[in-house]
């Protein structure tokens, strides 16, 4: 590592520092060693440490730990802890020109805003304003540099999108010319980042003129073609909108083009031509020109002799050709979700009791949820001690004696988010981890790992019989942290060979593994899960877009662990620990 590298790492503590905790020393310490070290440039951060920085009075001693973290493993464990401890959307909101760490710390302590959605709302409202030192000016300038970031066009996560465009849609839907409007676009195929919102709307009269009049209403800073029925926006709050109006017999194929993508569009274009189909206007013409009326896109699939292919698997990555063979997957759907196995209370860094957690998950038609704190490793999150898991089980045991009595159907059950520790062992001795009903192994320390180092950490920790589950494989963290580096194929396939379970981590920061690597696991034979990561009842709705990736990536139920009963879920994990003595191949057929 040289010593550029190893400054811009300080810096990134520093920041997070303050945003954490606001101790001006210890800020201070990681900036003053930033610019000590950078100074140095591209010199290799161990020849400075032994030669310009020897005996460096600028040099805290917290900051000389971190460099001799760097050098010994690429990697700044105070950095990976304040990455893991600070939430996820506070991450996200440093992405907001002139809003310091300091004032996101004071917002979340005044209001606890943890994402852009909540601190574009609190803005809006008021309530922000309120807050000390804030103001009315100092709300203003929140309000236009989150307009700033969205003018650059910057993509923001899936859930922040959907929630901008439901109030667009909600608000055009009640424009007296307009018959239908649905959000298309890459918020409809469920992409992991979304930069603008594509909306299509069918009416009566002037496409053009409804089109001109719904930009005005929408309060429309800039329009962009103007006088079409095709509008390209940006609202005075930074939004990027693609606007279509049509006539209703338009509105199908309008809608189905808009949501795209383009590749997926084009291959089914050339299929219709084969078919001796054209498709011209958002209309389709047969061999004579006659134009065929299209009720929905399954109808329109179905003429073309195509299974319906759902918006989130139109990637343009062999959907066409899979459905013209009547072999395309049937998704899973969140209604196939029968439990929660990621999931974490009071107990570690949840918000929430475990019998709080267990009766919105019930409320939310799940039968059971699989409550899995941090173990004793991960301190920073609250890791539990021998102790407290005693405890804990304790009370689990008595929550479902308490269901059992008023005739509820629901059960908890008892698991461990456990920590793979650098040499690839799993928290807890074997005769602890005996205790679990599953165990969710999770890489949260050493992200810096080489490729080679990563690959065997978790190849080694999959050889543990106690493991059910490996918890967001990629570490990756949506627009704040990139994935770290590993062999994903190769950890796939041991997964599913030796009997476990590979997460699709469903929080919005995460989708961990992504879609790509899920139609992977699909290939191989390998059992997915779709984990919520819940640490609050509102965590069991990243159930929602955790399904939608996982049908974007041809999941089917039967590839899902989670579809499964509870019992069928314990004999998972008990299979897994049963074989391990023997040699047996777990990959789904």
């Amino acid at each position: 590592m040289n010593c550029r590298d190893a400054a811009h790492a300080l810096s990134q503590i520093s920041v997070l520092l303050e945003l954490h905790h606001g101790d001006t020393d210890a800020v201070k310490a990681m900036q003053t060693a930033s610019r000590v070290v950078s100074a140095l440039g591209d010199t290799e951060l161990g020849a400075a440490l032994e030669g310009a920085l020897a005996g460096a009075e600028a040099l805290a001693p917290a900051a000389l730990e971190v460099l001799r973290d760097l050098i010994a493993s690429n990697s700044a464990s105070l950095l990976e802890r304040l990455q893991e401890e600070i939430p996820e959307g506070l991450l996200e909101m440093l992405r907001v020109p002139g809003l310091g760490p300091a004032r996101i710390r004071s917002l979340y302590e005044h209001l606890h805003i943890e994402s852009l959605l909540e601190l574009e709302l609190a803005a809006n409202d008021g309530r922000l304003a309120a807050v000390p030192k804030f103001g009315a000016k100092t709300a203003d300038k929140v309000r236009k540099a989150l307009a700033d970031l969205r003018a650059t066009g910057a993509h923001v996560l899936w859930q922040h999108a959907r929630a901008e465009a439901e109030r667009l849609a909600a608000m055009m839907r009640a424009h007296p010319d307009v018959l239908r409007l649905e959000i298309a676009g890459s918020l409809r195929r469920c992409t992991e980042l979304v930069r603008d919102v594509d909306i299509v709307a069918a009416v009566r009269g002037s496409p053009s003129v409804v089109a001109a009049s719904l930009a005005q209403s929408c309060g429309a800073q800039e329009v962009v073609g103007g006088g079409g029925r095709t509008l390209s926006l940006r609202l005075d709050n930074g939004v990027r909108v693609d606007l279509a109006c049509v006539r209703p017999e338009q509105f199908t194929l309008a809608w189905w083009r808009a949501t795209g993508n383009a590749t997926h569009v084009q291959q089914v274009i050339t299929h219709a031509a084969a078919l001796g189909y054209t498709m011209a206007l958002d209309e389709l013409r047969d061999r004579t020109g006659t134009i065929v009326p299209i009720a929905d896109e399954p109808a329109f699939y179905a003429r073309l002799g195509l299974m319906y292919v759902p918006p989130e698997q139109r990637e343009g990555v062999g959907e066409v050709d899979a459905a013209a063979r009547d072999a395309l997957p049937v998704g899973v759907e969140e209604a196939d979700l029968r439990g929660a196995l990621h999931c974490h209370s009071q107990y570690s860094d949840g918000s929430t009791s475990i019998e709080q957690m267990a009766r919105a998950a019930r409320a939310r038609g799940l039968c059971y949820l699989g409550v899995s704190d941090h173990s004793q490793s991960n301190t920073y999150a609250g890791g539990l001690s021998r102790d407290r898991i005693l405890e804990q089980h304790a009370e689990i045991d008595a929550i479902n004696a308490k269901f059992a009595a008023e005739g509820t159907d629901f059960r908890v059950l008892k698991g461990i988010e456990a920590d793979i520790l650098p040499c690839g062992r799993v928290d807890y001795d074997a005769a602890f981890l005996d205790r679990f009903d599953f165990v969710i192994g999770s890489v949260h320390t050493r992200y810096g790992m080489n490729a080679e180092q990563m690959t065997n950490r978790v190849l080694k920790a999959l050889d543990d019989p106690h493991l059910t589950i490996l918890g967001h494989p990629t570490g990756r963290l949506l627009l704040t942290r990139e994935p770290y580096a590993i062999d994903l194929h190769a950890v796939i396939e041991k997964a599913g060979r030796v009997g476990v379970a590979i997460e699709l981590n469903a929080d919005p920061h995460r989708l961990d593994i992504d879609w790509k690597a899920c139609r992977i696991a699909a290939e191989k034979g390998t059992m997915v899960s779709i984990g919520p990561d819940a640490h609050s009842p509102q965590g069991f709705e990243n159930l929602e877009l955790g399904a939608a990736i996982a049908r974007k990536g041809w999941l089917e139920p039967r590839h899902v662990l989670n579809t499964r009963s509870a019992d069928e879920v314990l004999a998972f994990a008990r299979a897994r620990r049963a074989a391990a003595s023997s040699v047996q191949d777990f990959r789904i057929e």
